[in-house]
């Protein structure tokens, strides 16, 4: 019996391809650097701004000195573009995720998050008309590790005081989240209702036939 759901946020509840996109190749164009250069730098210090050493302006301060594009203005322009980004994809929550989180607290069904996310969207998740529904959220940026660390797993069913097998995992697949719940003994789908938005190379995860899949949000409901 399904007691828990856990949600990934990104490509799972909201989509970073709604409205503004703004992406690596985008801040690299903006400073006049080559994207792949800037890419290569940007994904060297992830994991760092992920668990909280960096914020986003310190990430893009230590990115941009090493390719000599180091300025104040530079980094407001980037971390500015980013939040309007984020703006459009916290502003476009679809109605469907909202109905699905509304439907598994109805139905008494625990709801966790699990997310590897920046500084700037840490706090845009947290004012988000979303983030009412979570009984536990594990902001990587807050927990200083993130995901596939099982780590994070361990901790959502403690907290939310359930067994592993009574939790659904639903995730798009990035960082390996899907292979780590269950390795951690849940139960997890691959949600593919954002799949066709993104575009190379920022698709984060290929559609994975080894799990079960739900191609809209409220076909989450069919596995609890």
């Amino acid at each position: 019996m399904i007691k828990a759901v856990i949600f990934d946020m990104f490509e799972t509840l909201v989509t970073l391809f709604e409205g503004k996109t703004y992406f690596g190749e985008n801040i690299a164009a903006d400073v006049g650097v080559d994207p792949d250069l800037f890419r290569k730098e940007w994904h060297a210090i992830e994991k760092e701004r992920s668990i909280g050493v960096y914020t986003i302006e310190q990430g893009l301060e230590v990115v941009f000195k090493k390719l000599g594009v180091y300025s104040e203005e530079n980094v407001s322009l980037a971390v500015n573009k980013r939040r309007e980004n984020l703006e459009d994809t916290f502003n476009g929550v679809p109605d469907d995720s909202i109905r699905l989180l509304q439907e598994l607290k109805k139905r008494g069904i625990k709801v966790g998050l699990i997310t590897n996310t920046f500084s700037d969207e840490r706090d845009f998740i947290r004012k988000s008309v979303l983030f009412q529904y979570f009984d536990v959220a594990l902001i990587s940026y807050e927990q200083g590790i993130c995901k596939p660390d099982p780590e994070l797993f361990q901790k959502m069913t403690k907290l939310l005081d359930v067994e592993a097998d009574e939790c659904l995992y639903v995730g798009d697949g990035g960082s390996k989240e899907l292979f780590a719940a269950r390795d951690a003994g849940m139960h997890p789908v691959q949600c593919t209702w954002f799949h066709d938005r993104a575009f190379e190379p920022h698709i984060p995860c290929p559609i994975l036939d080894e799990f079960d899949h739900a191609n809209h949000q409220l076909e989450v409901l069919d596995y609890c």
